[in-house]
């Protein structure tokens, strides 16, 4: 018995994805980097499958805090039919076992797309790489809204706490559990009164115990207007369940606010989504405007997002010189430099980064690029270590797309931080016993500020008091109260726009995407 359905003819090569803008200059690269181009194609022939086979990438689940995976949307590609001699008889395995399922198989019924879908995630699972991987068609339509900051689900933040207070134990159960960590502002959980610290011990009637944070993402995340119930423990009392119906929630990714009686400014960036940088340097503005003496940067928890944000953020400190390095599988490097007109280049703005496990990817690219030039000291513990970009590429005939592993990133010293992370110039853990709302790290930043940073030391004031929201054209952001953890400052929160929108036009292509990076994820 043959597999259902029949290969579809091969379509001309199509347009690229919405948004799909290749700042990188992925073709000058290739020109020059990737040496002779393979000669035509020979061998076996199979019109629209091999077309597909050729085509193959890598993909990544989008629902959790956004994790490691630098990548770059590049063009959705077709290549022509056929295999490259050298690779024709390693290929003919592949020929001999699709032919027995083609024309022998006598199983449960199973699509032509589904066993191309599957050879394709294959492949990838093949290699030694956590973040190159394959994507269906409609998990990679719905990573592009994801990364336009949108997301369709409860609009809370979640970590894992162990028996000691510590974050980032894996999987949940009796010494793991899921807390939430933050409220996104007039979303669905801040609506149901959802707070921070509320453990989840179940997900629609299934228990959280044994599974990974992206997992609970996973069962917590769902089409807009239907719902989902969690049960909750909170403190001693009675566990008890909440209704929640998921919506379209837009992250807040900038939020400031003037602490230390408005000597110091704080700036916390919880991912790098289209647009953070404008917004990044609008508060930065307003804070440099109220003549701030220093400058406390809250990079904790963020998994990445895009590349060039990160790139135009470093810029406002940084005048000149590399902000990263990017190297390709050729083994040639280039440098990624400061843009200029950078309003905070000048030495007399001391600032502190605060970094912990969870920061990665594009925020190691600037906290990477603060620390080796000088220009701001890192605080906390170890970052993730994350220091590859991948390609997102979308695939035809709706096979989906994928991710791919296609370059290292460096810091401006031309230090790989991959599997290592950045060390901080001052190491701080915070207490176990530390409530949830409260930020010893904060406070102890702007001490160090305020004594040894250049702000007057009569000005201290722990940061856990609060302090003066910034206001932005979206509303205001930040507030009184303590801003540590992620997702605990305002926003725009729920909208009513449509979840299959891609990223703007013209969205930046370079892009950096965490999938399993932190130990913070957003439901």
């Amino acid at each position: 018995m043959q597999i259902q359905g029949t290969s579809p003819t091969p379509d001309a090569e199509a347009s690229p994805p919405p948004g799909a803008v290749d700042v990188l200059d992925r073709e000058a690269l290739v020109a020059d980097d990737a040496g002779p181009q393979p000669a035509a194609r020979h061998g076996r022939a199979r019109p629209g499958i091999a077309t597909w086979i050729a085509a193959a990438g890598v993909a990544i689940l989008v629902g959790s805090a956004l994790f490691a995976g630098g990548f770059t949307l590049g063009r959705q590609t077709a290549l022509t039919d056929g295999t490259p001699q050298a690779l024709s008889a390693q290929l003919q395995p592949f020929w001999d076992a699709f032919d027995s399922i083609e024309q022998r198989y006598a199983g449960l019924p199973v699509t032509e797309h589904a066993v191309i879908e599957g050879a394709i995630s294959g492949m990838f699972k093949a290699l030694p790489d956590p973040f190159s991987m394959y994507l269906t068609g409609e998990a990679y339509r719905a990573s592009l809204t994801g990364l336009s900051g949108q997301f369709e689900g409860i609009g809370a933040y979640i970590t894992t706490i162990d028996a000691s207070g510590a974050q980032g134990c894996s999987p949940a159960g009796a010494s793991c559990r899921i807390a939430i960590s933050g409220l996104i502002p007039r979303s669905p959980a801040a609506k149901a009164g959802l707070r921070a610290g509320d453990v989840i011990l179940a997900v629609n009637g299934a228990d959280v115990a044994g599974r990974t944070v992206d997992q609970v993402v996973a069962l917590v995340q769902g089409r807009s207007g239907t719902a989902v119930t969690l049960r909750i423990e909170r403190g001693t009392a009675a566990p008890f369940d909440v209704r929640l119906v998921r919506a379209v929630v837009t992250s807040v990714d900038v939020s400031s606010r003037l602490v230390a009686n408005g000597t110091l400014g704080y700036i916390r960036i919880s991912s790098f989504g289209s647009g953070v940088a404008a917004d990044f340097v609008s508060q930065l503005r307003g804070l440099l405007a109220d003549h701030v003496h220093g400058l406390v940067l809250d990079l904790r928890g963020n998994g990445g997002g895009f590349v060039d944000q990160a790139r135009a953020i470093a810029s406002q400190f940084i005048a000149r010189g590399p902000i990263y390095w990017e190297q390709m599988s050729t083994g040639s490097r280039r440098a990624i430099d400061a843009e200029p007109g950078g309003i905070a280049t000048g030495r007399d703005l001391p600032m502190i980064v605060l970094v912990d496990k969870g920061t990665a990817s594009a925020s190691e690219i600037l906290a990477g690029a603060l620390q080796d030039t000088g220009r701001a000291r890192l605080m906390g513990t170890t970052t993730y270590g994350k220091g590859t970009i991948q390609e997102w590429q979308q695939l035809g005939h709706d096979m989906g797309g994928f991710r791919l592993t296609v370059a290292r990133w460096l810091t401006p010293s031309r230090q790989w931080i991959n599997g290592r992370g950045l060390t901080p110039n001052i190491a701080y853990t915070a207490p176990p016993s530390t409530p949830i709302g409260s930020d010893p790290e904060l406070d102890r930043a702007i001490q160090l500020l305020t004594t040894d940073g250049g702000a007057p030391s009569t000005a201290q004031q722990p940061a856990t008091a609060g302090g003066t929201a910034r206001s932005t054209p979206a509303g205001t952001v930040g507030g009184a109260g303590a801003t540590g953890g992620t997702g605990s400052s305002g926003g725009t929160g729920a909208t009513a726009a449509d979840p299959a929108s891609p990223p703007p036009s013209g969205a930046p292509g370079p892009i950096e995407l965490s999938v399993v990076a932190g130990p913070t994820a957003r439901l």
